[in-house]
């Protein structure tokens, strides 16, 4: 009987104790690691208030978002210097080091003082903490998952690996959980006076355990072979991005798989919190619940798809989850307002707002760097629109006219928009006993699951488009842009689009258009690697 044929349950059995132990020891640092990151989102209003809101507003500004996206634009660099050093001197070491990395740079937020104490030295240093957790997880995950398919066989890579991709929607659920059980333990005067700091300090006994746990394993077979046969890469950075060969995959991988299944990511578990949150005006802790319970149902799935595709392909799988996601999102998101805040629905259907403006007044309000000001009564008037959940249309008015906005047929002044949305029946908050729990709990497993069909099999996937003397190097660069980049910067994108065009959804064609595109260029180019040697 050939592994091809063997029951899933009779390969899963046969894992033995040192496997066991490369797997726990891999996929516990990188949940742990993963809950350092994304904690910071977790918790950003409070840390604003602490660090950016006393400061000189365009100051601040800078600082909010820098400490924002700074975490994400900096994991490609992180995984070009350590995917360097993985494959230079080995996968456990390095990982060993960006863990440690990770783990003080979050501990240090928790101890940091804020601006009334040390005044613009806080923002400044908490953005560089930033930075360096934003190095430390462009490092981690290529290691953590080249050093496991490097332990597995042939037949079970995707089984194995499918743990790692795990370890992502984990560090969210435990972050979510700490800070959810810290928030409830402490009340909100204390949690946000002070008691948002614990889940930043309680990071130091996780990288306790993690690097405990990771001691004690071995360097991965593969690695430990190419270094007894003198084969190791000499220089593994102008190897992998100085090779065209190599540059096609690279450059594949990351526009035929890596952007399509960041994006889908990012949009299932951080965009759809952020929309039950700030668009639908859901209150935090109910909507907090929904996303935890929905990634915990989730969850398994990572692992069946990625066992699954041990049987049937990788590709399959990963370019149907992308494309089922991009289909799905804009039903999804209908669906999450109509049972998260059906008063808003209803408002939308019977009191329509119109926003009359000349276009050349209308800015596309996108601001990476924190410096530009949108101040012009168009600007002002889609701003505040937006703050309050008001899904609009924008109509062109002749050149040098005022902006006007209209709720149903009456115009309405700038400064009396909030109590107008409001008399015309646009909620201020969502009403609790309105609000679906069930419903928007289905709904977001439902965007999860999609993300669990492109996310699960794709660890094992990379890894077989590499070769192995270059393959962290390889492989972190473009994961990184991808996840980083495209993936988490879909918030940003996604916010804009909605104060652009004034529709509450109009910020899902960022990721529809991506995941679409993805499927398209993947499906053309992109190799199935399931029997691909990663000895090569």
């Amino acid at each position: 009987m050939t592994d091809a044929t063997i029951p899933l349950a009779t390969v899963r059995s046969r894992l033995t104790s040192d496997e066991r132990r490369v797997l726990i020891a891999a996929s516990l640092g990188t949940v742990f690691e993963w809950y350092d990151f994304v904690m910071f989102g977790s918790l950003a209003g409070l840390i604003g208030q602490q660090f950016f809101s006393k400061a000189e507003p365009s100051i601040a500004f800078v600082f909010a978002l820098l400490a924002f996206s700074a975490g994400f634009i900096i994991r490609p660099l992180g995984a070009i210097v350590f995917g360097r050093l993985g494959d230079l001197v080995g996968r456990k070491y390095t990982f060993l080091i960006t863990m440690l990395v990770m783990g003080l740079a979050t501990f240090a937020v928790g101890v940091l003082p804020g601006y009334d104490t040390i005044g613009l030295v806080a923002p400044a240093i908490l953005v560089s903490l930033r930075m360096l957790q934003g190095l430390a997880v462009g490092g981690e995950y290529g290691g953590a998952v080249v050093y496991v398919a490097e332990h597995a066989g042939q037949k079970r890579r995707g089984a194995f690996t499918s743990w790692i991709q795990v370890t992502g929607t984990a560090g969210l659920i435990l972050s979510l959980v700490v800070v959810l059980i810290t928030r409830l333990a402490l009340g909100e005067p204390a949690f946000a006076a002070w008691g948002w700091r614990l889940p930043f300090l309680f990071s130091i006994v996780l990288l306790g355990i993690s690097l405990w746990i990771r001691m004690s394993l071995e360097e991965s077979p593969i690695f430990a072979q190419m270094k007894s046969e003198g084969s190791l890469s000499k220089a593994p950075v102008s190897e992998a991005f100085g090779n065209w060969k190599n540059v096609k995959l690279v450059v594949s991988s990351l526009f035929g798989l890596i952007a399509g299944f960041g994006v889908v990511w990012y949009t299932a578990q951080f965009y759809t919190l952020l929309f039950l949150t700030q668009t639908l005006k859901v209150d935090a802790v109910t909507a907090n619940i929904v996303v935890v319970i929905a990634l915990m149902l989730a969850a398994p799935f990572f692992v069946v798809f990625g066992t699954l595709s041990d049987r049937i392909g990788r590709k399959k799988i990963v370019l149907s989850g992308i494309l089922l996601a991009a289909l799905a999102y804009y039903p999804a998101f209908r669906g999450l307002t109509h049972f998260g805040n059906p008063a808003l629905e209803r408002a939308i259907a019977t009191a329509p707002v119109k926003l009359l403006a000349d276009p050349a007044t209308c800015s596309f309000q996108f601001n990476l760097t924190g410096t530009s000001k949108f101040t012009t009564p168009c600007d002002v008037a889609k701003s505040k629109l937006a703050a309050l959940s008001v899904s609009y249309d924008i109509e062109k008015a002749p050149a040098g006219s005022p902006a006007t906005v209209f709720v149903g047929s009456k115009p309405v002044a700038t400064a009396d928009l909030a109590s107008a949305v409001q008399a015309a029946g646009y909620p201020a908050k969502a009403d609790p006993a309105e609000v679906n729990v069930a419903m928007l709990t289905l709904i977001v497993f439902g965007l999860v699951f999609c993300l669990t069909m492109a996310y699960g099999p794709v660890a094992a996937m990379l890894v077989e488009m590499f070769p192995a003397r270059i393959r962290y190097t390889s492989m972190s660069l473009p994961y990184h842009i991808g996840t980083g980049w495209f993936g988490g910067l879909t918030p940003t994108f996604a916010f804009a689009l909605v104060a652009a065009t004034g529709n509450i959804y109009s910020g899902l064609w960022f990721p529809i258009v991506i995941c679409g595109a993805v499927a398209v260029i993947g499906a053309l180019i992109i190799p199935e690697t399931k029997d691909f040697d990663i000895n090569r």
